[in-house]
């Protein structure tokens, strides 16, 4: 009996043991993986750094990444890992692997592949967000993703390639995927960190952006779980349904057989007790006109639960119905166990470019607070399909703008409000989900939509507090023009691409393409009448001064356990462009935020994030800051200053007794570095 009760404990610990791994924050004062756990908490609880002295930090280390590829990187997205005393970070225009000493920052080991055209023709270029590490207590392995979408294992130790996984320590993901995916120029690739559990790596796609594809064909994007040991191919799963799965009636006519995308660009987060995968799941061909895939077009724009060893779908929830607005799930979903109603509730909660917060129970995927089907506008554009209704949740409410009324509208004088008034005359105004125009040189340009396609939260994606319940999201409250034009001949096959009658189609790399094949509605003389209203304005700014009011970036905190904020704050400085206006200099204006993404981190006692901006000091010093804020009030409790704005998500460490805080900065006139801070020795 003794024996019996002991190895139920044990078992009960083990168990234990592992969930705190998946939804309870870093373990040990290590940062195992992108989001803290395989829950994508971000948090740590760890207190060295506080309320008292987070304004005291220093820096302790730093490194640069400008000879780790042929360029420098302006845009140095990664959130490092750290295990055992040494910090992992993808790095450099080349995406090189570097291995660092946690307490100086000295580099350890340095890994570069080249891959030649096959990178230089990536959709995903650059360092990417991150990597995978793994170990069975013997065996240490970093795991990560190229730009020319090859996986490739190291050795942990030397960073050395592991030679019996795959093709001598790769394994080519553009192949094995179920489809003709050309080795060099096909349009698949990934920024994301892999995610690892139970010995299967987990692997996500990304494409160019949609807003204006080459063609309505296009590679789909699948996603693949993999033997951490041997690179085997365990399981795909066809985000786009092939004849006989579920969810292929919902592409009506043969659209299901050329559409593409429907990747999962994100974070994927995992539920290792649960065997179960949480895939945030993109929109399909194109962003903006979806009249070649009518249907509902699942699994696109959905919250998609598989098994970790099969692949099966265990449930799914489609957040929205034949996207036409780029409403892609952009970040990873967060596992946390909430108590709604007296009731214990093992939850998912995903944020969204569209400010809703949805919330399901993560083993059945049943909706935590209804989600309400509501009618949506309709729109007229010639061919289009379009959903008569949309998921509405109703509980946790909206974290940030919805739609646009002219009460939205920038009013600091009357000169100001008038501007707006009439810039906005030029477009179409409405709730959320009203659908694009065509663009017209006589109005309207466009279907004003807020938030914008980057706007809400983006792939930085929220944190969460463990202990109180509590989910942190930053939003950026930004307004797009949603207006469609035909391309220009050679530029794509879609009858229709996102642009402005007063400026064309938005122009990629692919315009030109030979991978064109349907042009005969395309425009051959791209000259339109002029209005006999006045010109049309070029952009959505009101003198130099945002369209809309302010807040422009907001952290918001929510009561998980009752669906309600708890507080917002407007996050970073006003902008130079703003404090510095001349109309504005006898106006008082509070704190606006920044447009922008900010990733977040939570610890014991805080919650910090860096600025998306710069801005001027009194001295006229350009700076960005990392801040500290309250986790129950939002109050900011300190700030240190960054010479670069904040792109990569902080994560935060112990090593030998000290607490370290590391966030990647980067700009346009400053290129990628890792900053890692500590209190005075």
């Amino acid at each position: 009996m003794t024996s019996h009760i002991t190895s139920a404990l044990f078992l009960a610990l083990t168990l234990a043991s592992t969930m705190a791994k998946a939804q309870y924050g870093a373990m040990d004062g290590e940062w195992p993986t992108y989001g803290g756990d395989l829950g994508s908490t971000r948090y740590a609880a760890l207190n060295q750094i506080n309320a008292t002295n987070f304004s005291e930090l220093e820096v302790a280390w730093h490194f640069k990444t400008d000879n780790l590829g042929p360029r420098p990187e302006y845009r140095f997205q990664s959130t490092p890992l750290m295990v055992g005393g040494i910090v992992y970070s993808t790095a450099g225009s080349r995406r090189s692997i570097v291995a660092l000493d946690a307490a100086t920052g000295e580099l350890l080991w340095v890994h570069r592949f080249e891959e030649g055209q096959r990178a230089a023709e990536a959709p995903r270029q650059l360092s990417g967000r991150g990597l995978a590490y793994w170990s069975d207590g013997e065996d240490q392995r970093i795991i990560y993703v190229t730009p020319g979408y090859q996986m490739i294992a190291l050795n942990a130790a030397n960073g050395q390639p592991i030679t019996d996984f795959g093709q001598n320590g790769i394994v080519d993901l553009k192949t094995n995927i179920d489809q003709e995916v050309d080795l060099i120029t096909g349009e698949i690739g990934l920024h994301a960190a892999p995610v690892i559990a139970n010995g299967v790596v987990v692997i996500g796609a990304a494409h160019r952006t949609g807003g204006n594809p080459r063609s309505r064909e296009n590679v789909k994007g699948y996603v693949r779980g993999f033997d951490v040991r041997t690179g085997e191919r365990l399981w795909i799963f066809h985000t786009i349904p092939l004849p006989d799965e579920y969810g292929f009636e919902s592409w009506e006519g043969d659209s299901a057989s050329y559409t593409g995308n429907t990747g999962v660009w994100a974070q994927i987060s995992i539920d290792p007790v649960l065997n179960t995968v949480y895939l945030p799941v993109e929109a399909a061909t194109g962003d903006y006109y979806g009249a070649y895939r009518p249907g509902n077009n699942l699994f696109a724009d959905s919250l998609l639960a598989v098994d970790l060893h099969t692949g099966e779908r265990k449930w799914h929830y489609q957040l929205v119905h034949h996207g036409i607005w780029d409403h892609d799930i952009p970040c990873a979903p967060i596992l946390l166990d909430i108590e709604v109603n007296g009731r214990l509730i093992k939850a998912v909660a995903q944020p969204t470019k569209q400010a809703f917060l949805y919330v399901f129970d993560r083993e059945n995927g049943e909706p935590v607070w209804p989600i309400e089907e509501m009618p949506v506008p309709q729109g007229d554009v010639p061919g289009e399909w379009y959903a008569a209704t949309q998921p509405f949740p109703t509980k946790p409410p909206p974290y940030d703008r919805q739609g646009v009324t002219e009460q939205d509208l920038i009013d600091y004088t009357p000169e100001l409000r008038a501007k707006a008034l009439e810039i906005a005359g030029w477009f179409k105004m409405g709730p959320l989900y009203t659908p694009p125009v065509l663009s017209n040189i006589d109005g309207p340009l466009g279907t004003l939509m807020a938030p914008s396609a980057a706007g809400g939260t983006n792939w930085p994606g929220g944190s969460l507090d463990p202990v109180n319940n509590i989910l942190f999201v930053h939003s950026n409250s930004s307004v797009g023009n949603l207006g469609l034009v035909q391309p220009y001949p050679g530029q794509s096959d879609m009858a229709y691409i996102q642009g402005s009658a007063v400026s064309g189609p938005r122009v990629s790399a692919g315009a030109g393409s030979s991978s064109a094949l349907d042009l005969s509605q395309a425009v051959a003389n791209r000259e339109r009448p002029r209005s006999t209203r006045g010109n049309p304005p070029r952009g959505l700014l009101v003198d130099r001064l945002p369209l809309l009011k302010p807040p422009y970036g907001l952290f918001t905190a929510i009561d998980m356990n009752q669906g309600e904020i708890l507080w917002q704050v407007p996050h970073g400085r006003t902008p130079d462009r703003i404090k510095k206006h001349p109309a504005l200099q006898e106006i008082d204006i509070p704190q606006t935020g920044q447009n922008g993404f900010s990733g977040s981190l939570v610890t014991e006692t805080m919650l910090v994030a860096g600025e998306p901006q710069m801005t001027s000091d009194e001295d006229g010093t350009l700076s960005a800051y990392l801040r500290a804020y309250d986790k129950l009030t939002g109050q900011e409790l300190g700030a240190v200053r960054l010479p670069a704005p904040q792109t990569g998500s902080p994560m935060t460490y112990l090593h030998n007794g000290v607490q370290y805080l590391v966030v990647a900065v980067s700009g346009s006139r400053y290129s990628g570095e890792l900053l890692a801070f500590r209190l005075p020795e």
